[in-house]
């Protein structure tokens, strides 16, 4: 049976996994990420991958393949990863040198969005939009399985804040900025999950800023509607934690869409690996 060995690198874990085409994550190992040098962080993913698939298991295998968070060139060069701390990678070659595999690296955004439209209950979707709201923002639109956005960079989409002050709309509506609103409102927001705790216990101090985070959340994927008319979005990410405080607010508001939660979660990222390396090897 053909196999992919999916990476799915952050700023935290490496993780690897050998999966097969029918989907099934057969191992898997997680690593910490080494950050601020680049030789041992291209070192590290090469032992997570031999700590994880077996010269003998590499045999069966046709592609490695893999997202990370930073803007991937068509032939897996990355200029930077401000999250890991290098720059000028050129991960593809590195890895297709240490294995004679052919290896397909994407935005980690992208990779997990095929999961979603291939695999599991939302492939029945010719169009799906998928969005993932953490530390930062990232998405993709996937047309009959397939990656068909022009950007993954829609974090950076500008829109204007309840007090007319222009951000990206990363720095406004991700967990990791959710600070950013509050002082606009004059309140101090300790993390996302206080944020949407007080929320749910109905502290009035932070309605204000929760109903501007719903405005610019709903604009975005409204405008996303318009434009692309996809058939559903699909939403993961730190924030969805909070899920059961905002998730039928965010819906209410987007009349015009089919909103729901991810699928696979964390394999996400492993899972729309896979789907990439057999799609790349085709």
């Amino acid at each position: 049976m053909k196999k992919v060995i999916a990476l799915d690198i952050g700023g935290t874990n490496t993780r690897c996994a050998l999966i097969n085409e029918k989907y099934e994550i057969e191992k898997v190992v997680i690593n910490p990420t080494l950050l601020g040098n680049k030789e041992a962080f291209l070192a590290s993913i090469a032992s997570t991958i031999e700590q994880c698939v077996s010269d003998e298991e590499r045999k069966d295998v046709i592609a490695i393949a893999g997202g990370l968070p930073g803007r991937v060139n068509p032939e897996g060069y990355i200029a930077e990863l401000p999250n890991i701390g290098i720059s000028d990678i050129h991960i593809s070659d590195y890895l297709y040198g240490r294995f004679s595999i052919d290896t397909y690296i994407r935005n980690d955004a992208e990779v997990a969005a095929l999961s979603e439209a291939n695999v599991g209950p939302y492939s029945k979707y010719n169009s799906l939009y998928f969005i993932t709201v953490s530390t930062g923002v990232g998405g993709a639109l996937c047309i009959n399985g397939k990656l068909r956005n022009a950007s993954y960079e829609i974090g950076h989409t500008l829109y204007e804040s309840g007090h007319h002050n222009l951000h990206e709309v990363e720095h406004m509506i991700a967990g990791s900025y959710l600070y950013r609103l509050g002082i606009e409102d004059g309140i101090q927001v300790a993390s996302a999950a206080d944020f949407f705790q007080g929320v749910k216990n109905g502290n009035k101090w932070l309605e204000h800023t929760y109903q501007t985070w719903l405005n610019i959340f709903s604009t975005f994927i409204n405008d996303v509607q318009k434009t692309f008319e996809p058939e559903i979005f699909v939403i993961t990410g730190g924030v969805m934690k909070s899920a059961d405080v905002f998730f039928e607010d965010l819906k209410k508001r987007c009349p015009k869409s089919k909103i729901e939660r991810c699928h696979f979660n964390q394999e996400a990222g492993l899972i729309g690996a896979a789907v990439f390396g057999f799609q790349m090897a085709e």
